[in-house]
């Protein structure tokens, strides 16, 4: 019996994980572009956005993917990890690949991998890894469809990502910080000089406001290769970011010149506001940077914009938010949100974290915003256990009731019977994409309030922003619910 398309997905998933993992990178690049030329060199198929950064990197990329697609161009979409299904890492038009369509371009790429890999063992070098064959899989796939313009966020890193052997006409920079030090280096200019190099020559490239040594280095690559940069605070802003019911109303002035009307996102949060400013400004880089996005393509496109997995409400009763943030840079933002969009009486954290991540920072972060604290292990050989994450919770954030629960299952049951105990209390699910994605597993599996549950969430379903008179509704486009990842 021939397997199910979507066993067959499942297949190539598994078959990708008997790999080096995308956790463990190889600071190379040429293997992967032998790959790519034995296939056909599928990435020079199609234009280019490549997006490099430490946060918002995701939500940028969606943002610009939603853009492009409002202008009727056939879009791909490739990002890292998924949260549920393997497929959601490649998007074509706005929802996943068709697990046919997958596992057709696997099928295609398995010849090439075994020549490339067979000539790495003979060199004495590793095999072609996880992220490595993932990407190369993406751009086939692509190709296959075909689509018009690919949008591609970077795995790590920049000058030797996997991503990277595609030929950008658009580079876009989200803020630069300390993440993956243990592979990019100490310093946020060392980071900032191997994601710059994801500029080639002659293109251009748009970043978000940087800190002086990032910026400095994004600079000195672009006059290096005769790349025209456009910055946020300098050649476009965002001019002014309001709370709005279900997400924020913003004015954007773009590196057209143009000075948009006010534009409402669906999205909690200023990062997100910031992260929808820079993607303007990169899809007007696409098309020559001479015309402002017309009003209703900017309209259709912020207006069917989703981030899953950000702030994304997955239970009603009681309130159950999840948010993927998983260092301090993301936590910083996700704390701004929450305190400017909710005013909940109470707020009890779900976390777990790996390993390699500074979990200290992390928590003493999120620490104003949590009033008792439900640390587990996330699935996976790479966490923390509970015990020592609770260890480390109680220094990072004092005087606050800590439990260590040793799965997510028990620890979501026991935060949401807290949550249960006293009016105006909720709860954050935090710390790691892939505990995000199980808590949404289990929303689903539970049924938390099937009405919203995979929503965006809209702070109308049992949330109440600050400002009940916000100007969501009188801004371009609606606050309705968004649909996450099918």
């Amino acid at each position: 019996m021939n397997p199910t398309p979507v066993s067959a997905a499942q297949s190539v998933y598994e078959a990708l994980l008997t790999r080096v993992g995308e956790a463990n990178p190889r600071p190379r690049i040429e293997p992967v572009r032998r790959l790519a030329e034995l296939a056909g060199s599928p990435q020079l198929s199609y234009p280019v956005i490549q997006v490099a950064g430490t946060n918002g990197k995701t939500s940028t990329s969606r943002a610009i993917e939603s853009l492009l697609r409002a202008h009727g161009l056939r879009t791909g979409l490739f990002t890292s990890p998924h949260l549920l299904d393997f497929t959601e890492r490649f998007q074509l038009d706005g929802s996943p690949i068709d697990p046919a369509a997958l596992t057709e371009a696997w099928a295609e790429l398995e010849h090439p991998l075994a020549i490339v890999d067979a000539e790495l063992e003979a060199a004495g070098h590793g095999k072609i890894t996880f992220f490595e064959a993932l990407a190369v899989l993406a751009f086939a796939a692509f190709a296959d469809a075909p689509v018009e313009v690919a949008v591609i966020e970077v795995g790590m890193g920049g000058e030797w990502d996997a991503t990277n052997i595609v030929d950008a006409e658009v580079a876009v920079f989200t803020p630069i910080g300390l993440d993956h030090v243990e592979h990019l280096g100490p310093d946020t200019q060392t980071i900032a000089r191997t994601k710059s190099l994801i500029m080639k020559p002659g293109s251009t490239a748009v970043s978000a406001e940087q800190d002086v040594d990032a910026l400095g280095e994004l600079t000195d690559t672009a006059a290096r290769l005769g790349v025209k940069l456009f910055v946020q605070g300098r050649d476009f802003n965002l001019v002014d970011d309001r709370l709005a019911v279900g997400g924020r109303q913003i004015d954007v002035s773009g590196i057209t010149g143009a000075a948009y009307d006010p534009a409402f996102v669906p999205l909690y949060g200023q990062h997100q506001a910031e992260n929808v400013t820079l993607a303007i400004a990169a899809v007007e880089a696409f098309f020559g940077g001479e015309r402002p996005i017309p009003e209703e393509v900017l309209d259709e496109g912020l207006g069917q914009l989703t981030s899953p997995g950000r702030l994304q409400l997955i239970g009603t009763d009681p309130i159950v938010y999840v948010d993927a943030a998983h260092n301090p840079h993301g936590a910083e933002a996700l704390v701004r949100a929450v305190t400017e969009s909710f005013a909940f009486e109470e707020l009890a954290l779900v976390t777990g974290v790996l390993e390699e991540k500074d979990a200290h920072g992390l928590l003493q972060t999120l620490a104003p915003i949590a009033h008792h604290v439900f640390v587990t292990a996330v699935d996976s050989p790479r966490s923390l256990p509970a015990e020592e994450l609770a260890s480390i919770a109680e220094s990072a954030i004092p005087d606050t009731a800590i439990e260590a629960l040793p799965t997510l299952p028990l620890a979501l049951e026991r935060a949401r019977s807290w949550a249960e105990e006293a009016n105006g209390r909720a709860v954050l699910v935090v710390g790691s994409v892939l505990l995000a994605g199980e808590a949404i597993s289990q929303s689903r599996t539970e049924q938390w309030g099937s009405e919203v549950t995979g929503a965006q969430g809209s702070g109308t379903q049992g949330s109440r922003t600050r400002d009940s008179s916000a100007r969501g509704s009188s801004a371009r486009g609606s606050s309705t619910q968004n649909g996450d990842i099918a």
